[in-house]
């Protein structure tokens, strides 16, 4: 695909390129769109810190050690298969994956694997399939998944993922249909070679059905992934969607979700953010449909030289829209965060109520997080409040459970669970935020009391 490129690349762009390598199998309008989204990033390269979308994050490190993809088709489909053990989930990252087996997806380094996946017998109207299989099986749904974000300003990363992305999955659910079981989506990279892993998904939700996801995201090794995710819901539609991230401590996570909400739909998002070197989590919400709602919330915790940057955008284009985002952040010892979040309310889009809230503690004399929450109001007739706070653990507090007895240490693990425990009061069903709690509290022991 690197031929088609005829005009000056950027440098650290180049590997990339010449790692793209076309799929004979493929369809041609496939290769097509592939090629169109290599010449854009090869043309962009990697975002400057001096764009104010990213400006919290340090990406010099992968521009001065490349981390291009398996670049044969055959090559990558081999290398994932050796990654498992048939019919067992490989024990050092089982545990972001929920202990009951119900319906799950699994990929490894970026592919479909069939040995740990459960995907037989989803209800009728439920299709649940890796994006491999979806192209020849539903190629519109794999167009829609490309179209995320593959054109959108300060996105060259979700254009070289929709020119490289080896496969992901697809989720497709009829109208009036309601699932109570989470449907779980499981991404290891199993660290068999330094690489990039390239996944680009959709869910498509239709009207006045009612789902629940969930994704963790864990590794070994040094790799850098690079997700997308397309969500559509239709009128009325429901989607609850939680996010762990573990990833590897010398993995960057790269990953941008792109949803569209029609008429009264609702949309709850979780992230709780715990590993890796370099994690990005961005969501852009479009409410579309008169009535539609968001509620975006989340959590990280930072330690030694992490860096961890959430960024939502959300516009309302329809009237009655509401939307709630909530997010609590804590940076030990050098780690940097960040939160950026803006709401933009549209000529039109009156009624909206929008409130967006970032809270964060630093702990450690060179720890840094910056919080920058923004409205961007087009409309007369709103209800919309912005906050932000960053602050340390409650000195008081840390007296009272010290004078009691309670080590220091397993004090201030305690406060800082408390702190980022309220965060997770808002995932449902019970499963889920017990989980998460699991995995914050095992991540918490790992802390060591900042100099």
């Amino acid at each position: 695909m690197s031929a088609v490129v005829d005009f000056p690349v950027r440098p650290e762009a180049r590997p990339y390129l010449d790692a793209a390598c076309a799929d004979p199998g493929e369809p041609d309008w496939l290769a097509s769109r592939r090629r169109r989204a290599l010449a854009r990033f090869a043309e962009e390269g990697f975002p400057r810190r001096r764009g104010e979308a990213w400006r919290y994050l340090d990406l010099r490190a992968l521009a001065e050690a490349p981390l291009p993809p398996v670049s044969r088709p055959a090559e990558r489909a081999v290398s994932a298969e050796r990654a498992v053990s048939a019919g067992a989930m490989p024990p050092r990252l089982a545990g972001s994956a929920l202990a009951q087996r119900g319906f799950r997806l699994v990929l490894v380094d970026g592919r479909f694997s069939p040995a740990l996946s459960t995907t037989a017998d989803l209800p009728d109207g439920v299709r649940l399939s890796s994006t491999a299989n979806a192209i020849a099986g539903a190629p519109d749904a794999v167009g829609t998944a490309l179209d995320a974000l593959s054109d959108a300003p300060d996105q060259p990363f979700a254009a070289l993922n929709a020119a490289l992305f080896s496969d992901g999955f697809v989720l497709e659910v009829a109208p009036g249909i309601v699932l109570e079981e989470p449907i779980e989506i499981v991404h290891l990279a199993s660290g068999a070679a330094p690489a990039s892993l390239h996944s680009r998904s959709l869910v498509r939700i239709g009207a006045q059905s009612r789902v629940r996801l969930f994704e963790s995201f864990a590794g070994e090794g040094r790799y850098w992934r690079n997700d997308v995710v397309a969500l559509r819901l239709g009128p009325g539609a429901g989607l609850d969607r939680v996010v762990l991230v573990e990833e590897a401590g010398a993995a960057i996570h790269l990953a941008a979700t792109d949803a569209e909400l029609g008429a009264a739909a609702r949309l709850g998002s979780f992230v709780l953010l715990l590993g890796g070197r370099t994690v990005r989590h961005e969501i852009a919400v479009h409410s579309t449909g008169e009535g539609a709602r968001c509620r975006l919330d989340g959590a990280f915790l930072a330690t030694q030289r992490q860096q961890v940057n959430i960024v939502t955008t959300v516009h309302h284009m329809a009237a009655q829209g509401e939307t709630r985002e909530s997010f609590k952040g804590v940076a030990v010892d050098r780690a940097q965060g960040a939160f950026q979040g803006r709401i933009t309310v549209h000529p039109g889009a009156q009624k909206t109520d929008a409130h967006m809230l970032s809270r964060n503690l630093l702990l450690g004399a060179h720890a840094a997080i910056d919080t920058k929450p923004e409205l961007e109001i087009f409309a007369d007739d709103v209800k919309c409040s912005h906050g932000a706070a960053v602050g340390d653990l409650d000195e008081a507090a840390l007296f009272y459970l010290t004078a009691r007895g309670i080590p220091r240490e397993e004090a201030r693990q305690m406060l800082i669970a408390a702190f980022l425990g309220e965060a997770l009061d808002s995932v449902v069903p019970a499963v889920l935020r017990e989980h998460l709690s699991t995995r914050l509290a095992r991540r918490l022991k790992e802390l060591e009391e900042p100099a």
